[in-house]
């Protein structure tokens, strides 16, 4: 075979003359360039280890306290209060340096020792100066002299130039909420959703909980929270994603759609081969610790970095009773899907990263490449995309060993996996409508077989030119692939850019091994197993009814006219688009991040609330006058804030209830009060995903270069997911999500319903659509 002997490095043939070594001078220079690329790499992160260990100074810093302390010194000056003194008598025992060198010895000890306790000083001052979050709870637009000295002095102890892990250390702990105020918001949030039976019924629940065995399982937790960086991540990734035995496809994973109105070019290759660059790009910097942390306050306070540790060359691996995070630390090869056959790409040539249209060409001959699929291949990702059990099992008895486990293992330690579809998506002005519904759900499921769900992203490349991402969702949460999917739009249109006829710039390179096929031997009973997968995920994938559309009647600029945040603004279209669409209030999530603490990931928001569905009321009763609706969505406006503060500082109420669940069921205690609490279904489940690159994008100018964000499944099977991303002044893309199986719902009534209270709440402050500043 071809790619067999592309693999050696020499060959060698017994004459009778004895061994005719023949090497391969190419083969023998690539492995010298791969060796030499790792070894970089290697130094790179040692670098960066050692910047960012002594972090917020900086290792120069060290050079400048020894010459200040040796100065110091010879000028007859003891900074050390008698410290270098005893380090000199203590060295005088060892009778083996000169009294000069002992003096110099002495000083460096001690400075370095200064330098040392300086750093740990500075750091546990940031970590301090960060636990402070009341600059979150005043009042928009005014800060106070004391916050003012605040952001100062966090600003003189962030160093001056920091790396993405640079905050890392100086973050504090997620603190442990008290139980009696856990319960006592909790009971306030499910207030307007219970007849006042049920209330009093839960009421009592919860008081002997707080009363009870509350403060065994805060304990526990305390202690934990003292002991762990985290003291909620590693339960909630292991607990709500790593053993859920469901189907990652629409349960879990979700979804990143790019520019609506834009597409740079409709060469497939071209593409792909501009876009998987700049996804290298963003690569390089991750590893490099280049990119810069997310900060907030006017770029004061850091978020935190670690979620973008796993971002690349990561899979989860499937078990029968739990699922593992595999990830390791650099790949130097994508898997490439494609009607129906596997491809490995290698991504370096020569030392050196291929260029874009060096992978444009890699594309096109994997779409020029006339084989058929392998028995059982063509499916094989649809294991991926149903129950994990049978997926397990599978792997164990099948992909153990010879060429299938070779080739799992290029699928699952690849830097990301590409799908090369052969359907065309996006945005058509003849039919905005079902095309971004199409659109939407291709990239949330496909066709249940052309997409890896176990890879922390896969990217895919439509037949047009349209794409777009699809995330497992275990390793990280949507803004860390947002962040980087705001880069590669922008990199893709801005800086690498297309020739008049569409392909990448720059010239092919033949002498570039073509990408090789993935050899799969899948025997009979494996086959079976993978159509029964297909089988439950086509019937999970079908009953999914998606409205992914435009709002560009008004957008954040009009809405903070009204004076009130724009989240808050569409919390509260939804709810009273939610009452409209079915005629009652229903539990309501909200994703917050909690990332203002180290490892931190989400925390819940539970947007219905009892000022919330007073505002919804009195917009259903044409009774009331339009200042009594002002005032009340002004204080459901302030009470949503106030509720998504308390979320993001650590004194949410969901994710404490569930680690005391957790507790629970490890001392095998029974709780109905938690009980009952976790299996509260959020028939509402809502999400924003944020800008956080809006410098990359110069909409003023291109407005037409919108990004239309991203969306995922409905978490309850009578209830709706709706996402949504505000862009600009003057867009917002909203994705609505429910089952076809539900009698109740209806995706695009929803939306209607959506626009509709939209409108019905900008009408109350009198501001025409049309409007500008």
């Amino acid at each position: 075979m071809a790619e067999a002997h592309q693999a050696v490095a020499f060959q060698f043939t017994v004459t009778p003359d004895g061994i005719d070594l023949r090497l391969s001078h190419e083969a023998l220079k690539q492995i010298c360039l791969s060796g030499l690329h790792s070894w970089k790499k290697k130094f790179i992160r040692f670098k960066n280890g050692i910047i960012t260990g002594v972090f917020p100074a900086s290792p120069s810093s060290w050079l400048i306290v020894v010459v200040g302390v040796m100065s110091s010194t010879y000028l007859q000056v003891d900074p050390s209060l008698g410290m270098i003194a005893r380090i000199n008598r203590t060295l005088d025992t060892t009778n083996c340096m000169t009294s000069q060198t002992k003096k110099v010895v002495s000083g460096v000890l001690f400075s370095t020792g200064l330098w040392v306790a300086l750093i740990v000083t500075m750091r546990y001052s940031l970590k301090v100066l960060l636990s402070y979050h009341g600059w979150m709870f005043a009042e928009h637009g005014k800060m106070s002299r004391a916050t003012k000295i605040w952001m100062s002095m966090v600003k003189i102890f962030s160093g001056r130039k920091p790396m993405l892990y640079s905050f890392q250390t100086s973050l504090p702990r997620l603190p442990v909420p008290a139980v009696e105020d856990t319960i006592s918001r909790y009971l306030e949030s499910v207030r307007p959703l219970m007849k006042d039976g049920d209330f009093q019924r839960m009421t009592a629940l919860a008081q002997d909980f707080a009363v009870n065995l509350g403060p065994k399982l805060q304990w526990y937790l305390k202690l934990k929270s003292w002991w762990a960086t985290n003291y909620v991540s590693d339960w909630w990734e292991e607990y709500i994603y790593l053993r859920g035995r469901g189907p990652l496809m629409v349960n879990s994973n979700y979804y990143a759609m790019e520019m609506v109105y834009i597409t740079p070019t409709h060469i497939q290759a071209a593409r792909a081969g501009n876009a998987i660059h700049a996804i290298l790009l963003y690569r390089r910097k991750v590893d490099r610790e280049e990119i810069k942390p997310i900060r907030l306050l006017g770029s004061t306070v850091p978020l935190c970095s670690a979620q973008w540790e796993r971002l690349f060359n990561t899979a989860r691996i499937p078990g029968e009773e739990t699922d593992t995070i595999q990830h390791v630390k650099d790949s130097r090869h994508i898997v490439v899907y494609h009607r129906g056959r596997y491809f490995k790409v290698w991504l370096y040539h020569s030392g050196r990263l291929l260029t874009p249209r060096e992978l444009e060409q890699q594309m096109q001959r994997v779409l020029d490449d006339p084989s058929e699929p392998q028995p059982g291949e063509a499916k094989l990702a649809a294991l991926t995309a149903a129950d994990r059990v049978p997926w397990a099992k599978c792997r164990q008895d099948y992909f153990g060993r010879g060429k299938n486990k070779q080739s799992l293992d290029a699928v699952e330690k690849a830097a990301f996996f590409v799908t090369l579809d052969d359907t065309e998506q996006g945005y058509r002005q003849e039919d905005p409508e079902a095309s971004l519904d199409s659109y939407a759900k291709s990239l949330l499921h496909g066709k249940c077989f052309d997409r890896w769900f176990d890879k922390s992203i896969t990217f895919i490349v439509f037949k047009n030119g349209k794409m777009g991402i699809n995330a497992e969702h275990s390793w990280a949460d949507a803004p860390i692939v947002g962040h980087l999917w705001e880069y590669v739009m922008a990199t893709d249109c801005f800086q690498l850019g297309y020739t008049e006829d569409g392909h990448c710039k720059g010239d092919p390179n033949p002498s570039i091994p073509c990408p090789t096929r993935l050899q799969w031997d899948i025997p009979e009973a494996c086959q079976e197993v993978i159509e029964t997968s297909l089988n439950s995920a086509n019937l999970l994938a079908n009953d999914v009814d998606i409205y992914s559309f435009p709002f560009d009647a008004f957008g954040k600029g009009m809405i903070k006219k009204c004076r009130t945040s724009p989240d808050a603004f569409i919390q509260l279209a939804l709810q009273l688009a939610h009452y409209k669409d079915m005629g009652k209030f229903c539990l309501t999530y909200e994703a917050s991040m909690t990332r203002l603490f180290r490892e931190g990931r989400t925390e819940t928001v539970r947007s219905c609330t009892t000022e919330s569905c007073n505002f919804v009321l009195a917009m259903m009763d044409p009774s009331q006058t339009v200042e009594h609706r002002l005032r009340l969505f002004k204080v459901a406006s302030e009470k949503h804030q106030h509720l998504y503060r308390l979320a993001m500082t650590g004194a949410g109420i969901d994710r404490h209830l569930f680690c005391l669940y957790v507790v629970s069921r490890y001392l095998a205690v029974d709780s109905p009060f938690l009980k009952e609490v976790l299996s509260e279904p959020w028939r509402l489940s809502t999400s924003q995903t944020p800008q956080q690159q809006v410098e990359l994008f110069d909409l003023e100018r291109n407005p037409e270069y919108v990004s239309s964000g991203g969306g995922f499944g409905p978490v309850a099977d009578d209830g709706y997911g709706v996402s949504y991303i505000i862009v600009g002044e003057n867009f917002i893309h909203f994705h609505v999500s429910s089952k076809l199986s539900s009698p109740e719902t209806d995706s695009h009534r929803f939306g209607r319903h959506l626009k509709q209270a939209m409108a019905d709440i900008i009408a109350l402050f009198r501001l025409s659509v049309n409007s500008k500043k």
